[in-house]
């Protein structure tokens, strides 16, 4: 059977393949772009994928789309009507239609995605542009002998593309910054959605992500909730060519639950609901996160090193079985959608000191993310601070005084905290201080001295001028810049909370 691509062809469309499949907040991915694009590639914003989205295609992707229409058109028309193509050319075409359909539908699916996240819509999502995208997917992959459509019917490929759209808003909306921590978040996000392999995602994985638990760690203030609303706001949505649209509402699949904040009782009411009766207060029969979220939604469980154990014990069950019961009823109910759980907690620790149960955490665990330190991403880009401050003071003052104020707040920080200020609270202690600083014109650090550098500590211990109480309190601050709170501050330093206190003031 003769070939439907020359050698050349053939080479641009596997570099097209390798996109369709590489994680897009890697620096892979570019790397295939210009790969395929050769002396066409433009490099002037070629990283896109440090910035959200924009209202028109980035001009290597049009040049890339209207070489795969391109190509596509002519392997059509040579197409046999035998239907008789080897299996690599069939593949390789597949692998340039794919390409081309989400490249081609993206930007309509942009206007959708930003209007429902505005507005949310309680029946779901309307998309009434999938007649044409059926249209297209009919015209270039129902040829003889080729059999993809039934395995991936046009409605799978419309979800398919329209949550890889998504993932890209949430994650965008929900991570600020281009230093290479935060790429490296962003990745890993994208892998906790898709996993590694985008091919096998779309083939088998894609209504199964609820049976892999997502455990998030990292520092207080890091933004552990708001990576796990972008992961399960970007979850798979079954499309509905009868109704034209989504029959969930993506924009409101999150339940987030902070277990440090309730007695063990509320906790159990929130998480399985709770029958008439069951507790004082309890009125009437109330049903739960886990019974009120649908398939497609998640329940993030934030704190999750601080709940009890009798709880983990029913969380485990649930992580096991997929099962649990209402608080004071024995009817067995079925939960149906993702866990993501969240903790600055060391939880190796945890286990080793017997508050945290071994079995429970390694069925958590089967989908990690750590968040990297606000002091991480300024090490690897400095000049990020004034760029994060940007993003604060337009949320609260709109884009031109925002701009405006954040210069006033960058050069404020710069005289006043210093370029090695520890940020111990994270991004949500820079959010406080630019408050502050817009209400007060001062802020001051509560957990540190500003000017206690990284540097100023060793070279106290090496020097041995140190009293033993200065020793004392100096560690006890380091501890609690990690720890965030006295409370566990005092637990890893195995002290009295009031000493905590005292040593810190």
């Amino acid at each position: 059977m003769p070939a439907l691509f020359t050698a050349a062809e053939r080479d641009f469309a596997l570099k097209i393949a390798q996109i369709n499949t590489c994680n897009p907040f890697l620096p892979e991915r570019i790397g295939a772009e210009r790969a395929a694009l050769g002396n066409e590639f433009i490099e002037a914003g070629a990283e896109w994928n440090q910035l959200p989205p924009t209202a028109e295609a980035h001009g290597n992707h049009v040049r890339l789309t209207e070489r795969v229409g391109a190509l596509i058109e002519k392997v059509r028309v040579a197409w046999p009507s035998a239907g008789k193509v080897s299996k690599a050319d069939a593949t390789t075409y597949i692998e340039l239609t794919v390409f081309w359909l989400y490249q081609m539908y993206s930007l309509r699916f942009d206007g959708i995605i930003l209007n429902a996240l505005d507005t949310p819509k309680a029946g779901g999502v309307r998309l009434g542009f999938y007649p044409a995208f059926q249209s297209d997917v009919n015209r270039l992959l129902a040829l003889p002998g080729l059999d993809y459509l039934e395995t991936q019917p046009a409605p799978h490929l419309f979800a398919c593309a329209f949550q890889i759209r998504r993932a890209f808003h949430h994650i965008f909306r929900s991570l600020v910054g281009g230093s290479a921590p935060m790429a490296r978040l962003r990745a890993a996000i994208w892998q906790s959605i898709f996993t590694h392999d985008l091919g096998r995602y779309r083939r088998v994985l894609h209504n199964r992500m609820g049976d892999f638990a997502t455990l998030i760690t990292g520092p207080s203030g890091t933004g552990k909730e708001l990576v796990a609303r972008a992961i399960a706001l970007s979850r798979y949505l079954p499309f509905d060519p009868r109704r034209g649209g989504f029959a969930n509402d993506f924009s409101s699949a999150f339940y987030p639950l902070n277990l440090s904040a309730l007695s063990p009782t509320l906790i159990e009411s929130e998480l399985f609901g709770h029958r008439r009766g069951a507790f004082t207060g309890a009125l009437a029969d109330r049903e739960g996160w886990m019974e009120a979220c649908p398939t497609t939604g998640a329940v993030f469980l934030d704190e999750i090193g601080d709940v009890d154990s009798g709880i983990q014990v029913k969380l485990l069950r649930v992580l096991q079985s997929r099962t649990f019961q209402r608080l004071g009823d024995t009817e067995t109910r079925t939960f149906q959608g993702k866990i993501i759980a969240a903790t600055n907690r060391d939880l190796a620790a945890e286990i080793r000191a017997g508050r945290f149960r071994e079995d429970f955490y390694y069925r958590l665990c089967s989908d990690l993310i750590q968040t990297p330190s606000l002091r991480e991403q300024l090490d690897d880009k400095p000049d990020e601070l004034p760029l994060l401050i940007a993003h604060i003071t337009r949320r609260l003052l709109g884009e031109e005084e925002g701009d405006r104020f954040a210069t006033e707040a960058a050069a404020w920080i710069s005289k006043n905290l210093g370029k090695h200020y520890t940020w111990p609270g994270n991004f949500r202690e820079l959010e406080q201080c630019v408050r502050n600083l817009l209400v007060r014109g001062d802020y001051r650090p509560p957990l540190s001295s500003a000017t206690d550098k990284p540097e100023d500590w060793n070279a106290l211990m090496n020097t041995g001028t140190l009293t033993a109480e200065e020793v004392l309190q100096r560690y006890t601050r380091q501890v609690h810049m990690q720890a965030g709170t006295i409370e566990e501050t005092a637990r890893r330093l195995d002290l009295d909370r009031r000493t905590v206190k005292a040593r810190l003031r």
